[in-house]
Parts: structure tokens; sequence; C-alpha cells
């Protein structure tokens, strides 16, 4: 796979993307390379000084309040994520209807392209090309909906810090920081609208508390007027376009031949899929298997696909924002391991990764 294909694709599933792919809408990017952006400005009161309430909530709890006031609140807002020394935004309308959710995505720069999410069901137009693509995804994890799993164990891995109160897109916002507990993930700096819990900032750390990537609200009504019928027309008018349906097949990595020799540690599989894809001149299809991991808040895909001498050069690293990429064969094909994690920890899979049959 290719490395920026690779990036692009578990965009689509990552926490650490952040708005750079909110419903699995790539936003357009500078080239290759990250830069770390200075640190915000400290929060208008100290580190350690929470609004009443927060400190009283432990960090599933915190989580929790977060979660579900992504999944219900209506609101229309204009998001801004930067990584990598690149700036990307887009306009989102979000509506709940009891168990039902709608969302559209309107990119804002680069190449235009609106996306369309009930629920899993998910269709995104490209005017350019006059193609629609209708797929189903998953979609905790995305911001602002920051859990992978309502139940995950994150309090293993991560400490939670008040760090003040802030003013983000005219909402007062409480400030959290989550400190990872070891060296294998990032760490994240939240700001939730007081009264909801509603995330209107995210920025994610380096070990140096260095920010990686960022992605905020620069506008926000809350309550909005969000017609949930006018969305689903909108989203089910495919009249004059090319209708596309990836195959995606659920699989296990078990029944492909892969197995991780060791866990690393925290990291549980959530998912495994093959997804059929045109390889090479002659434009013959081979399967590229999508192998998920999450510790609740960060992912990690393995991207695992037969050697091909002609597209696959020399191992390597590449990175953007929070986003690692890692590069190598393993046994006869080739591994291309995406996610918002230190590059230590995909090393940690690839070295684990082994085929079994």
């Amino acid at each position: 796979m290719n490395p920026r294909a690779g990036l692009t694709a578990a965009r689509g599933l990552a926490l650490g993307a952040l708005l750079g792919a909110l419903l699995g809408v790539a936003l357009a990017w500078a080239p290759m390379g990250a830069q770390a952006q200075s640190p915000s400005p400290p929060a208008r009161t100290p580190a350690g000084v929470s609004a009443p309430g927060v400190a009283d909530r432990g960090l599933s709890d915190w989580l929790m309040r977060m979660h579900e006031a992504s999944r219900k609140r209506a609101y229309i807002g204009t998001f801004v994520v930067s990584a990598g020394g690149s700036m990307s935004s887009a306009r989102i309308w979000h509506v709940c209807d009891g168990e039902q959710q709608m969302e559209r995505v309107e990119t804002l720069t680069g190449a235009p392209r609106s996306t369309f999410r009930r629920n899993d069901q998910v269709v995104t137009f490209f005017p350019e090309t006059r193609v629609a693509v209708a797929e189903r995804r998953e979609t905790l994890g995305l911001f602002p909906n920051l859990l992978q799993s309502a139940d995950s164990a994150i309090a293993r891995h991560y400490t939670l810090r008040p760090a003040g109160t802030d003013r983000v897109a005219g909402v007062e916002a409480d400030v959290v920081e989550l400190q990872p507990k070891d060296a294998l993930r990032f760490g994240y700096r939240i700001w939730s609208e007081r009264k909801s819990g509603l995330v209107v900032k995210l920025q994610t750390l380096a070990a140096d508390s260095q920010v990686l990537e960022q992605a905020a609200f620069s506008e926000l009504q809350l309550d909005a007027p969000v017609s949930m019928a006018r969305l689903s027309q909108l989203m089910g008018n495919t009249e004059g376009w090319q209708v596309e349906r990836p195959g995606l097949v659920r699989t296990t990595a078990a029944a492909a031949g892969w197995a991780l020799r060791t866990p690393v540690p925290g990291f549980e599989p959530t998912g495994c899929y093959l997804r059929p894809v045109t390889a090479g001149p002659d434009g013959r299809r081979e399967d590229t298997l999508q192998w998920l991991f999450s510790d609740g808040l960060a992912t990690v895909s393995l991207f695992i696909e037969p050697l091909d001498p002609r597209r696959h050069g020399q191992p390597g690293a590449q990175a953007l924002g929070a986003t690692q990429v890692l590069m190598r064969r393993v046994a006869d094909s080739w591994l291309t391991a995406v996610g918002e994690v230190p590059q230590a920890t995909l090393a940690a899979f690839a070295q684990a990764l082994e085929r079994r049959r």
C-alpha cells in the first residue's frame, strides 16, 4: 500500500486524525512531514484548578460524558485541523432524534466533497468526478466522539489531570489532560463545553508536551435547528451520480493466516477486513488485509498485502502530525502500519506480526 493511501485510510478510523477524517473525509493535507507546533497558551485558570465537578469525576465518567454529549447534542459548526504544518477546515451539521444520528460535513479546503452519515451508513459525494461512495462505517472514535468503545478501560493507560478553564468558539470549556502511563501512546489535551461536555477542541501531545496535532471548532452553534428530514433527502439524492459501493469483507486475522506473537500492551483488536485493491499496471485486483487495534483512544491499522517489488520500495517511516507510518516486509508480504501513536509502538506491532500459514 502506498504510505499516503494507508495514512488516509487509517485516518478514517482514528482518533488522532481528529477532524482530518471526520466520517472518513480525508481533508487536503500538505506534503508529508511532521512539524511540532508550539503549545497553546495556558488556560484562563491555573493548571490543576478546575470548574466544580471536574476533579470529582473519574476518568471513565469524564470521557463517557463527552461521548454522550457528542451523540445527543444538535449543533452546526466550522472546525479546523492543523497538523504537520498544514491546515484544513470543514463545516458540520449534526442532529440526533432518539437513536438516530445524522451528520453532514462539507470540506472548505482542498478538493470539494460532501459526506453524509446516518448512524453507520455513510455516503460521500465528490462533485468533480460526480462519484458517490456509499459504505458502512463504525463511527465511534471520530472527533468529537472520543471513545472507541463504551466500556473501554482507558484508565489503565492514561491518567486524568484537570487543567483549568478556557473559552473556545464562544463557549466556556473545562480543560483536562490525559497523560499516558507509558511511552507507547501520545497524550491529549481536551476542551469540553462546560454544560454538556461536548468536545470543542483537542490536541495530541508528544512526550515533551509539544502539540503534534490540533482540532478545534472555530465557530459553534449549539442546539441548532438542524433538519434530519432535509439531511436524509440530500443523502439519498444520488440521481446523476456514479454510485460506488466498496467491497469490504469482515474477516479475522487468523482466517487470513496472521497473528501477533506477543500483544502490544493496551491495544486490543477491534476489527479485521479484506479490502479489494487494484494493483499494478495490469489492473489486477488483490485483497489488502486491514487489522485494527485500539487502546480506547489511540488506534493502529495494520495493512498487509502481497509483496510487489514494482510498488514496494525500501522499508521506512513517515509522519504527518500525530499520524505515524511504518513500512516494511514481513514474510512474503508488505506491511504498512499506520496509527496515532509513537513510532516505537508501530515497531512493536511490526516485530510481533507473523505469518501462520
